[in-house]
């Protein structure tokens, strides 16, 4: 059997506001009818009295009772009252209780049924009684006779039935039921309509899947390793989980605030603020790089926005790694090009029985690449940044720029504090190096002893003469007249300086606008092709990460230098939100 549904959360509150106001509007017929019941019966009462009262009052009355025949004169008077003031009877009696005046004229001389003991004595009196026409409210009244001193000479009664007050309760009644009737009828389309609108917004769901989705949605929230933000229209964060507030280092009280006020770079605070669709892009937080999307929560009206984060800082520093891998592979690559060279050029001046040059050439290529490995090994004890050195040194030397190591450049073996990330340090001088060599390539009027893209000229390499190399050199001046060839350099400076570790690189490169040093550090600048510009914001991240700075000046070649300092001493406070806002 199949299991039905539950009621949706819509109907059932359209069934309990609607049983609430039929409960209300019947509860308020009940009360109005027995607070009109007992009005009625006041109101008779007042009624019964005024009318006894005035009979009772009448000097005529009196007059008549003193005839040798009452019921001649009293008959017709009592008729006319009892027309006028709208009761059912008005009764004229002896003080024996005989009636001289009755609306059924077979009464008139008959015995009066009811109590007149407090009248006889004088005083108005009222109450509820059986009489020929039916239980009624009446007034019974004293008639004084002013000649006789004010002595009571007869009795009036006044009443009206039970009947004709009931018939009045239910006139009101009915007019009472028509209006709850109505309020009930209004109420009830109030109701549907509230409903029916409540539907649309749950989408005819359950108050207990309501609730599920709610638990599903909490624990889902929680559970994911990614970061999740949810915004409203206004921009304000209306649910953030665990994931986001770590990755962007929120505030608690984030909830409830705009994003434009969130300690966060400028460049992610107007990705986040933005209505436009965003598909994994970079952005760097003080400690972090996250890959941002966001998509706009729409239903007929923009009602927010969705944005997931996902760290992204590991993997970029694997990918700064796998470049630098793959740049170390392809200078081996060159290099075991050029020993086959230099091999086959040896083994060339032997076959022609020039035994004495080839141990010359053979020994010079040596010993020039292993000054360069003994200067970089005694200068640089790390062996991290050794390696990473010693790569960029091929690196340079296959796209035909010159690294230099300056002589003051020296940091011993165990001088880096463990607090210190070695990959830190490869991120700083890796990019910083790549963008020297980058920019000292570009620059350079005609790099001697390379070829179109870097690659080293053909009769120009290290198994080349010094013939060849020279007539390779005056025809690359030549194509340039006025100008001097000039071969490109990058210098680079690591050493302690007063208890910090400076990284310095040089470029001979064109050198920076003085108006883009200000957005130099900023993610997406670059003078390369878009979809760069990345090297620098890590640098600025790496840096901040550890407590240093890192600024740009203008390098004694006219090219640009960009000096990191970190401290060596680990600090124990970082100052992380200045880091997120403010400049290197």
């Amino acid at each position: 059997m199949r299991a039905l549904r539950p009621r949706s959360l819509a109907g059932q509150l359209f069934a309990m506001q609607v049983l609430l106001v039929a409960v209300l509007v019947a509860g308020y017929a009940a009360f109005g009818y027995v607070s009109d019941r007992d009005q009625a019966r006041d109101s008779a009462r007042r009624q019964a009295a005024t009318a006894a009262v005035a009979v009772a009052d009448s000097p005529a009355v009196a007059e008549a009772v003193r005839s040798a025949d009452p019921s001649a004169v009293l008959l017709p008077y009592a008729e006319r009252v009892r027309r006028d003031t709208k009761v059912n009877f008005v009764t004229i009696m002896d003080l024996r209780g005989t009636r001289w005046t009755h609306p059924d004229p077979r009464q008139v001389g008959q015995r009066y049924l009811g109590h007149t003991g407090p009248a006889l004595r004088g005083r108005v009196f009222s109450e509820t009684y059986t009489g020929t026409l039916g239980p009624s409210v009446r007034v019974v009244a004293p008639v004084r006779d002013t000649r006789a001193g004010g002595r009571v000479v007869a009795l009036v009664s006044a009443g009206i039935t039970i009947d004709t007050i009931s018939a009045q309760v239910r006139d009101r009644t009915l007019t009472l039921a028509g209006a709850g009737l109505g309020a009930l009828a209004l109420g009830g389309a109030g109701t549907y309509v509230i409903t029916a609108r409540l539907r649309r917004h749950t989408h005819g769901r359950s108050a207990a899947e309501l609730r599920r989705m709610n638990d599903y949605h909490q624990a889902v929230l929680h559970a994911v390793r990614e970061g999740l933000i949810m915004l409203d229209a206004e921009g304000r964060i209306a649910m953030v989980n665990d994931g986001a507030r770590e990755l962007l280092g929120l505030p608690d009280d984030a909830v409830g605030r705009p994003v434009a006020g969130l300690p966060l770079p400028a460049p992610l605070r107007a990705v986040l603020g933005s209505a436009e669709p965003r598909t994994d892009e970079l952005h760097l937080t003080a400690d972090r790089v996250v890959v941002v999307s966001t998509s706009p929560v729409s239903g007929g009206e923009r009602r927010g926005t969705v944005v997931t984060l996902r760290d992204h800082t590991e993997l970029q520093a694997l990918s700064g790694e796998l470049d630098s891998v793959r740049g170390f592979a392809e200078a081996l690559r060159s290099q075991a090009h050029e020993a086959a060279n230099r091999l086959h050029t040896v083994v060339s001046l032997i076959e022609l029985g020039r035994p004495e040059e080839a141990v010359r050439f053979a020994t010079a290529e040596l010993e020039l690449a292993q000054a360069l490995t003994d200067q970089v090994v005694a200068a640089v004890a790390e062996p991290v940044l050794a390696a990473l050195l010693l790569g960029k040194a091929a690196q340079a030397n296959e796209r035909g720029v010159e690294l230099v190591l300056t002589p003051d450049s020296r940091l011993d073996d165990g001088l880096l504090p463990p607090g210190l990330p070695a990959r830190d340090l490869v991120t700083i001088l890796g990019n910083l190096i790549d963008n020297a060599m980058d920019a000292a390539a570009e620059a350079a009027p005609g790099t001697a002893g390379t070829g179109p893209g870097g690659v080293p000229a053909e009769g120009t390499g290290p198994g080349a003469g010094p013939a060849e190399a020279a007539a390779c050199g005056a025809a690359e001046a030549g194509d340039l007249p006025g100008r001097a060839a000039r071969r490109a350099q990058v210098t680079v400076t690591a050493r302690a300086d007063d208890g910090e570790l400076l990284l310095r690189v040089a470029d001979t490169g064109a050198g920076l606008d003085p108006a883009a040093v200000a957005e130099v550090f900023a993610r997406g600048w670059s003078t390369k092709a878009p979809g760069r510009g990345l090297g620098l914001a890590l640098v600025r991240q790496a840096v901040r990460r550890n407590a240093g700075t890192v600024e740009v000046s203008r390098a004694a070649g006219g090219g640009a230098a960009f000096t990191a300092r970190l401290p060596l001493r680990v600090r124990e406070s970082r100052v992380r939100q200045e880091a997120r806002t403010g400049g290197p």
